[in-house]
């Protein structure tokens, strides 16, 4: 941990060790997954961080929100990569309505948490306190300052989160640790059909996927994996432009 090129304090102790534990054993096939859906979401998380001059380890938020999985929902009701609830989603500019939820949309939903992980930090100063608030709100990291007596220290105030937030920091720096040092574990990133490279084209009027799959010839499943912010497949352009994201190598053959 201490040898990866970060600036947020990546602390060792036997709670990681767990995390570390369970993604290198029983997670170990999930792991898999994630690497190599991660050639496709990374380079996107990246560059929303880094937009706002953000450390580039929190592209590994999403791993412990969503298993990179952009339809993920919780109980809670958080949605997407980076499991926004509607209403902070909404405090950030990702629409929510019957046909698009924006929250899911890998792109838009990124530049929204970067905007939401910078205002959390603008609150509190420390980044593990940033990311346990990510998780469960910053009232409750305030509420848990009050009762450990002040205490700003995330390992401090620990004992005082919700009961789901307590392990949230050590799996963060766990999954820092699993997606560097996988290949220690025997953990082979698995193929993945999403494609290296896209593009987005602009649509303007109403649109269903199945159109569009049929006069491009690709998979209707991995058109729904490049656009999962279409909630029931149509893209509502009359109503504004939307974006269609196609492989590179396909966006030609649409626009004809």
């Amino acid at each position: 941990l201490q040898r990866l090129p970060n600036v947020m304090e990546m602390v060792y102790n036997e709670v990681v060790q767990k995390f570390i534990d369970r993604y290198s054993g029983r997670l170990r096939h999930s792991i898999s997954y994630m690497l190599g859906a991660s050639n496709f979401y990374i380079p996107i998380f990246e560059e929303a961080l880094e937009a706002y001059q953000l450390p580039l380890e929190l592209k590994y938020l999403p791993i412990i929100e969503s298993a990179l999985n952009p339809n993920a929902i919780s109980r809670a009701g958080a949605g997407g990569l980076w499991q926004f609830m509607i209403g902070t989603g909404k405090q950030y500019g990702l629409q929510v309505n019957s046909l698009v939820d924006e929250r899911r949309d890998p792109v838009k939903a990124s530049y929204a948490a970067a905007r939401y992980l910078g205002d959390l930090y603008k609150i509190f100063g420390d980044w593990n306190l940033v990311i346990a608030a990510y998780n469960c709100g910053p009232e409750n990291i305030n509420k848990a300052i009050r009762r450990s007596n002040g205490e700003k220290d995330y390992w401090q105030i620990d004992p005082y989160l919700p009961k789901e937030t307590r392990g949230y920091v050590p799996a963060f720096i766990a999954a820092n640790y699993i997606m560097t040092y996988y290949s220690l574990h025997n953990i082979c990133p698995m193929s993945t059909r999403l494609p290296a490279k896209t593009d987005t084209v602009m649509v303007n009027r109403n649109i269903h996927l199945q159109q569009v799959a049929e006069v491009v010839g690709i998979n209707i499943d991995l058109l729904r994996s490049l656009n999962p912010m279409y909630r029931r497949d149509i893209i509502p352009g009359a109503t504004e432009p939307y974006a269609l994201r196609l492989p590179l190598t396909e966006v030609g053959k649409f626009i004809e």
